[in-house]
């Protein structure tokens, strides 16, 4: 049995449904959960083997969960956020006009661990990290340390990207490709690591599946018991493509399939009417909001109009970023903006979109708060840092002026995976530089093979 850990003399965010917050009190770690919260004297007397860790100046956390991204996307950064698809006609296929350069699974595996060091930096507990061929993968981000839903994607529609319009050509092969995946994906991976590690399923888009294959997607999800995810009208473009396809938008067709229920995570749901969010809403699914890059598309989640209609709202990077600290706050002044409101929502509901509905909304019941019992995933955060004095409102102050750099450790299952400022599970160094060398290398070659491709003003494909 490890020896217990107990963090004193800190400020305890709970993040509970009632917003207790602790001061000068103490948190006992013990066998991957949180045994005790209490007054520091208290728990210092009653648990004096325990290893102490001194928490002055210091505040805990619940670990956020990111409940929607792609960790390789990083290869992007810099790159996609200012190449968005149009929002009105004439639509064009595809999230961006260039074509991301191929990897060979090391190398990807490698902006895999890139993108991983990122969202333990800003404080990440939790992934959703949905895509294709996950298993190149899995190994090395389940030693991240980082607790995990993997979603293995499927679809059916051949030769088209999301928001393509024109005739939906049905591919039988890939759809049993992406069914044969996820089923080994979920036989290999599912439960691991005393149950840190879950597998679930990903429809890719409504414009890429057809009913047939949300029909088998959904029938796959029951047998296997496992969460579903879906990006849903993500952009405009995919709006059109699925009317052109279907006759119906987007949330009206997958529930139609059968497809909707409240355990499916769907991502974006920024171009939807209201029909289509009471729609959603009805079915009790969790929304994945990914403000900081819908902003960078300027598009916006109606946040307040989905959690009327009853969805669960959460909060994901998507792609070129992982850090939650900037979608939290992005989220709380994207959702201000667009209601024309300066107090709300408040940053304890933006708290509680990147903590307890995350947890809840990707099945792990006993996290996302801070409470005896719960498992032991949380953050410390550095509260003598300048921007962040006087931290007289802590969960306000952290919310509005926090900053990635200010999360000096990161606990999963009662584990340290970064401590004292130090990520603990890779090798920081020698990643950083391997993934600056493999996306240099990538994109010079990328141009190189494509001249007619446009390139971004400023883009340096100087080697390094």
């Amino acid at each position: 049995m490890a020896q217990p850990i107990l963090i004193h003399d800190a400020t305890i965010v709970t993040a509970d449904g009632a917003g207790s917050i602790h001061y000068d009190a103490a948190l006992l770690v013990q066998d991957h959960r949180i045994a005790a919260i209490g007054p520091s004297a208290e728990l210092l007397a009653r648990y004096p083997g325990a290893e102490r860790v001194d928490g002055r100046g210091r505040a805990v956390f619940p670990g956020f969960a990111n409940t929607h991204t792609h960790l390789a996307r990083v290869l992007a950064r810099g790159i996609y956020e200012d190449l968005s698809p149009p929002h009105r006609p004439p639509f064009t296929g595809g999230l961006a006009p260039l074509p991301l350069p191929s990897l060979t699974e090391d190398q990807e595996r490698v902006m895999v661990q890139l993108g991983a060091l990122e969202a333990i930096r800003s404080g990440t507990t939790l992934v959703l990290e949905e895509g294709t061929r996950l298993d190149a993968y899995a190994e090395a981000l389940v030693a991240t340390g980082l607790r995990l839903v993997l979603c293995e994607r499927a679809w059916d529609r051949a030769n088209a990207s999301i928001g393509q319009l024109g005739p939906f050509t049905a591919d039988a092969a890939l759809a049993e490709a992406g069914l044969s995946r996820i089923a080994a994906l979920h036989a290999h991976w599912d439960g691991r690591n005393d149950g840190r590690v879950r597998v679930g399923l990903a429809a890719w888009a409504p414009d890429l599946c057809s009913p047939e294959l949300l029909a088998r997607l959904g029938k796959l999800r029951s047998e296997l018991d496992v969460l579903a995810t879906i990006h849903l009208n993500q952009v405009w473009g995919e709006v059109a493509a699925v009317q052109e396809q279907r006759g119906v938008l987007p949330t009206e067709y997958v529930a139609r399939t059968g497809f909707l229920s409240d355990r499916l995570v769907a991502a974006h749901c920024r171009c939807m009417t209201a029909e289509e969010e009471r729609v959603l809403g009805a079915s009790r699914a969790a929304v994945a909001v990914n403000p900081a890059i819908a902003a960078r598309r300027g598009l916006a989640a109606r946040i307040d109009d989905l959690e009327r209609a009853s969805c669960l709202i959460t909060l994901g990077t998507d792609n070129m970023a992982e850090d939650m600290v900037e979608v939290i706050r992005t989220a709380l002044f994207m959702e201000r903006v667009r209601r024309a409101d300066g107090q709300r929502p408040t940053p304890e509901e933006a708290l509680a979109w990147a903590t307890r509905n995350g947890y809840r909304a990707l099945g792990v019941a006993d996290g996302g708060w801070l409470a005896p019992g719960n498992r032991a995933d949380l953050v410390m955060v550095d509260l003598t840092k300048p921007h962040l004095v006087p931290a007289l409102r802590v969960v306000s102050c952290f919310v509005h002026q926090g900053q990635a750099g200010d999360v000096e450790a990161v606990m999963v299952d009662g584990r340290w995976i970064m401590r004292d400022g130090r990520v603990l599970t890779m090798d920081e160094g020698a990643i950083v530089a391997e993934a600056d060398r493999i996306a240099r290398t990538a994109w010079r070659e990328l141009f190189a093979r494509r001249p007619d491709l446009p390139r971004p003003p400023g883009f340096d494909l100087g080697a390094r």
